[in-house]
This record gives structure tokens, sequence and C-alpha cells, in this order.
């Protein structure tokens, strides 16, 4: 009976593994380390987990193969063909700089050399109307010359295709003709949308990751299938779904961002469990801190995001904030003399001062090592922590030169570390027009429940939520996705202009090639949810908003009034008198995948003992701290803080003054007080 989910989420340093079974909903774990091939690492955690592959009815794999390809620019020799003249769109770009203020600071290069961007005679105006017709003999010319060059993708972006693609077609079928086995992307399927920077850059980063992906997802599959599994490989996209193989090939950019967006999926499901619609992911690693906010059970979506600066890749994605803090992150002395934090990093090797593998600097890591909240192992035993050598280096590296006590420079580092965090969480919801108090936090990852009530305490937040397996959440979040994509048509028109039928007609366009992919992937009719929005802007503005559209679209005042209250909800105004027009027309095409019931525990009306206490320090004051393991904590058990909880994947700081209890799913609920 195959009655196994598995669910894979790839990391820089370990491979987590959740095992669901649907029959029960209990959920178990595993942690590998994770290998220069991934495959390798992947099939070592399922052979170690003593998964039998021909039992899994579900296999769902979060991965970093796209992100990393962009970011180490790993990449095969890709080739960009565009219209004579417009050859350097992708290197122009937006003229823009990441740091205004720094002029020696450049753009790093295009993904595809100039000499690599070769053009053909063609012409489609502003309204669609092809002017000039492809070419023929020198788009002939042009694929003979790249088959000779032995590139191992092609991107073509033609001016306007956004409105007709009739040229980029020609053009895509001569090069299958002479290279039939390369991936040819072409922007009016990739992205048919106006702005031809943002149009040619997700092309291109398409393009030069399709071999790699497709390379990647080809092999893992046969791995899984020479081991017994028999259903679709589910590969987790930056849209907060999954995709099949079948769809790699044409959009395997929308991997990029893959891994982060399975934390966010998994911290606003938990949040529900828990009964907090509105939720604030903080997700805690090594290196990084991922921030995502979830709000009336939905994500904020965003298309305005990139792997590096400069080159942005326009897929609906689920908006997560990066920073860099994490446990590893180098507490420093800037030139002004002011305490950092981050975003340098110690990194798995050497790792903080305390893995005893060289590194003289303090990190996060240390604070909470010299404060007590940590213990003197990680992962279970796998990683020894020497405390000396973290009390070492937090008393030279800050407590010294700041001439503070031992205990006050730790904490003084951890404080650092938190405002930043509380910043990125400002950032993504206060700036957003969110009120943080109205939210709970959902603290994940290796770190995050080491921090998480400090920074609820900075922001006024009520609640913190640490899931039964922080370490591991990504990793959860792979399971509980559906298949899904997203489809926009560029719509520019005004409001007063526009037409309900014509809007009507075009979703349905959009709707056809949403049925026909979910089938061509499996998915039986009767899952298949379809959900429309439409970006609209007051008149004269370049940026739009989102606005949710019925099907059919009825009035056209009426999505007007909808535009104006979403507007005074993200920037607290509104212009009614002011001209709106449309922008574009987006379609989220779902296929609804069976979700298993998570194991639900009954109160027991036990109350374990701790397995120790010790002096932990809080706001300089050292108080005698119960310590809890994580796997002796029942459903409705409650205990108030101080208290530590340990289990193999994370530590979870209850702060003086706050309470905590153990719900029916066993996430442990704090309360946060002022």
């Amino acid at each position: 009976m195959q009655n196994l989910r598995v669910a894979v989420d790839v990391g820089g340093t370990f491979t987590d593994i959740c095992i669901m079974d649907e029959a029960t909903g209990l959920i178990r774990i595993e942690k590998t380390s994770s290998t220069p091939d991934p495959i390798d690492g992947i099939m070592s955690g399922v052979s170690k987990a003593g998964i039998d592959l021909s039992k899994v009815a579900l296999f769902s794999h979060g991965t970093t193969v796209a992100t990393n390809a962009l970011i180490t620019r790993r990449l095969p020799r890709t080739a960009v063909v565009a219209t004579r003249g417009f050859r350097d769109v992708i290197e122009i770009r937006r003229a823009n700089k990441e740091d205004l203020w720094d002029t020696y600071k450049d753009v790093v290069k295009p993904y595809v050399p100039r000499r690599d961007r070769l053009t053909v005679p063609e012409r489609v105006d502003a309204g669609g109307q092809v002017l000039e017709p492809l070419d023929v003999a020198a788009a002939r010319d042009v694929a003979r010359i790249l088959k000779r060059r032995g590139v191992a993708a092609v991107a073509v972006c033609f001016m306007n295709a956004y409105l007709n693609g009739e040229n980029e077609r020609v053009m895509r079928d001569i090069l299958l003709e002479e290279m039939p086995d390369i991936p040819v992307s072409i922007s009016s399927q990739v992205f048919p949308e106006i702005f031809e920077h943002e149009r040619f850059s997700t092309t291109v980063a398409n393009a030069v990751v399709s071999p790699v992906v497709v390379n990647y997802t080809s092999r893992l599959g046969e791995r899984l299938a020479n081991e017994g599994y028999s259903r679709d490989l589910l590969l987790l996209h930056s849209g907060g779904g999954v995709m099949t193989p079948a769809s790699v090939k044409d959009f395997a950019a929308r991997l990029a961002g893959s891994g982060i967006a399975a934390g966010a999926i998994a911290s606003r499901y938990i949040a529900g469990l828990c009964g907090f619609p509105n939720s604030i992911g903080l997700d805690m690693g090594g290196t990084s801190t991922d921030v995502s906010l979830a709000y009336e059970g939905h994500s904020r979506i965003t298309k305005d995001w990139y792997v590096e600066f400069g080159y942005p890749i326009r897929f609906a994605s689920i908006e997560v904030l990066t920073i860099g803090a994490g446990g590893g992150s180098l507490a420093w002395t800037d030139p002004a003399g002011s305490l950092r934090n981050g975003p340098q990093s110690a990194g798995a090797y050497p790792g903080p001062a305390c893995y005893g593998n060289g590194n003289p600097q303090p990190t996060n890591t240390d604070a909470n090592v010299t404060l007590g909240r940590l213990g003197t192992s990680l992962a279970g035993g796998k990683v020894m922590l020497d405390p000396e050598l973290a009390r070492r280096a937090v008393e030279e590296g800050v407590a010294k030169p700041f001439d503070l006590g031992l205990h006050e420079a730790a904490d003084a580092i951890l404080k650092v570390a938190n405002a930043n965090m509380s910043d990125a969480v400002r950032l993504i919801s206060i700036s957003r027009g969110y009120d943080p108090r109205d939210f709970a936090l959902v603290a994940f990852g290796g770190a995050g429940a080491l921090h998480g009530v400090d920074v609820a305490r900075e922001l006024a937040i009520p609640v913190v939520i640490v899931p039964p397996n922080p370490g591991v959440t990504s990793a959860l979040g792979c399971l509980l996705v559906d298949v899904q994509h997203d489809f926009s048509q560029s719509c520019m028109v005004g409001a007063e202009e526009a037409d309900s039928a014509a809007i009507e007609a075009q979703f349905a366009a959009l709707e056809a090639q949403a049925l026909a992919r979910l089938t061509h992937e499996g998915v039986a009719e009767q899952d298949i949810v379809l959900q429309r929005s439409i970006d609209m802007m007051y008149r004269g503005q370049w940026r739009s908003l989102a606005v949710n559209a019925p099907r059919p679209i009825g009035a056209i005042t009426d999505l007007v009034q909808s535009f104006h209250a979403e507007h005074q909800r993200e920037y607290n105004f509104r212009r009614d008198s002011a001209p709106v027009s449309f922008f574009r027309l987006n379609l989220k095409a779902v296929g609804v995948v069976p979700k298993a019931e998570f194991a639900v525990q009954e109160p027991t009306g036990a109350t374990p003992e701790p397995i120790g206490r010790h002096k932990v320090w809080f706001e300089g004051h050292a108080l005698d701290t119960p310590i809890y393991q994580r796997d002796h904590l029942p459903c409705g058990f409650s205990f108030q803080g101080p208290a530590i909880v340990e289990q193999v994947d994370a530590t979870t700081v209850v702060q003086p003054g706050a309470s905590a209890e153990v719900d029916r799913y066993l996430n442990i609920i704090i309360r946060v007080k002022e």
C-alpha cells in the first residue's frame, strides 16, 4: 500500500527529510549531510530513514540547484537571439545600482556574454502588428552559427513579442530544426509582459538554468524509479506550488527560490492549524534569516525579485525577505566603533568559535552558549560545543573592546542580531501596511526558536509558535503544497475604456492554457482551481496592485472600488477621483493534491520533570532555569518562563514572563507578555 508522503529539502549543510504516514498522520524526520551532488545526499537520507520507495504515494522536493547555478555562474553556454539593434537590453538594464552611493561597485555581468547574443531582422509594433516578418534566411544562419558553437540553450527575446509572439515561435522552430535536443525559451511564452528588460532577463534566466535543472530532475527521477517510486516527482517552485518534470524544461527558472518558499508555506500552514490566519515566519538558520508574511491565510506574492541584482526574475514568487542573521553570524566593530552583527558569517566551517575549528571571532551561537541558552552539543551530539572557547571569543571580541562584562557583551551581541531581524519583520509588515500586533510569529529553522520571543517582544507580537521539528520545517512545507502554475497577460487600458466582455475573453484564453498544462501533468478536472486577479494602478503610476477578479467579470466599477480599498490598505491613502488603469491579468491555476491530516494528540494530564536545571542569563540576571526535553512534553502541558526546551534539531528559549503550552499538534504556543 502506498501510504507514505516524503518531502526533501536540500540545504548547504544538511539534507532534511520529512516522512508522513497517511494512515496515522504521524511525522518522523531524518537529517543527513548534504553532498556535492545533491542526489547522493537525498538517496543516502532515504536509505538512512529506511524508506521503501515502492510505498511512497508522493515525493516532493525543494531544491537549490537553480539558485546555486545562478549564484556560482556554473552555467552551460547559452545564447540569446534578439531583434536587430536590441541585443544589449539585458546589459543596459535599468542603469540603476544596488548601492546608489558606491561609484566603484558595478553590477555583475549578464549571464550571456555579448558574443553569444545574436540578432535577426524582424519587428512588431507597440500594438502587436507585425511590421516586418522574421527574416527566415537570417534566422537559419543564426541557428547554424549557434549549432557550431555548441550552445546548450537559447533564449529568444524579440521587441513587443508580449503582444504578438508569432516571430518568436517561427525562430524557435528554426532553432529546433538545427538543434532538436536543446531547450529554447521564448519570451512570449515565458513572460509575456511589457518592460523589455524584465521580460528579456526572465527569459534569459530561464534559458541558462534549463539544462542544469532538466539534467538534475531527470537523474533524480531515474534514481527514485530504480528504487521503486512509481509516481511523478513534485518540485517546489518559488510561487508556493509544485510542478512536475514535464514543465521544468519550459519554466526552469521557477525553481530559483524553491528552498525559501517551503519555509513560508510551512509557517503559514502551522499558524493556520493553531488558529492564526495572520502569521509571520521567522526562519533562522546558520547563515541567514528568511522572513515571510501571511495575511488571512494567504502568503504575500511578489514579482519583484532576483538572485543577483540587476537581473530580475519576474515569475510570481512568495515574498521572502532574507538578511544575513544566523547562528554563525559574526559580531564585529565598524569603523565608527559601533557593534555590528552579520551579514558576515563563520559558515559551516570553521563555524562558531565554540566548534573548535579555529575561528576566534564571536558569533550568535557563541553568545547563546555564553548565556547558558545552548548546551554542549547540537544535532543530537553530532556537533560538540566548547563553552570555554565561546566565552573567550565573546570576551576578546566584544567585552574588552567595549569595556563590558562577559554576559553583558554576549547579551549585546544578541540584541544587535534581534534588532536586525526585527527590522526585517518591520519591512515585510509595517512597510506593507500590516500591524505586527495582529500576527503570530512562527519561529523555526535551527536558531529561530532561540530568538523568537525576543523578536516578538521587540515588535509587540503577542504569540510565538514553535513547530514540533523547527529545524526541518522547510522540508515539511514541501508536503503541504499543490501543483500550481501562474499565467499572466498584459492588459493596458484605462478603466473608463475597459470592456468587461473583452477582459473575460482574455481570461478565458489564459484558462484554456492553464487547463491544458494541468491536464498534461495528470491533474483531474475536478481537482483544478482557477483564481483570477487584475493588476491595477492610478494613471501615471509605474507600480501596480493586484485585485481579486470575479468569474465572470462583472461591472468595471466594482473592480475600481476594490482597487481603491486595496490601495488604502497598502499605502494608507486612496484617490477615488483619480482615473484608474488596468495593467495585467493574472491567473493562478491550482491542481489540488490530497493532503494527509496531521496526527492529533489528546491531553494526558502528565507533568514531565525537567531533565536538568542550570543558570541562564536574561537581561543581566542569572536565573535558575529548568531544561526540558521536547520529546517528553505532552499535549496540554503548560509551563512558565524562564525555560529551555531542547531537541535534536533546535533549542527553544521561553523568556521570563512568558508562558507556554503544548497544543494538540505538539506545537509550543508561547504567550509573550510585556
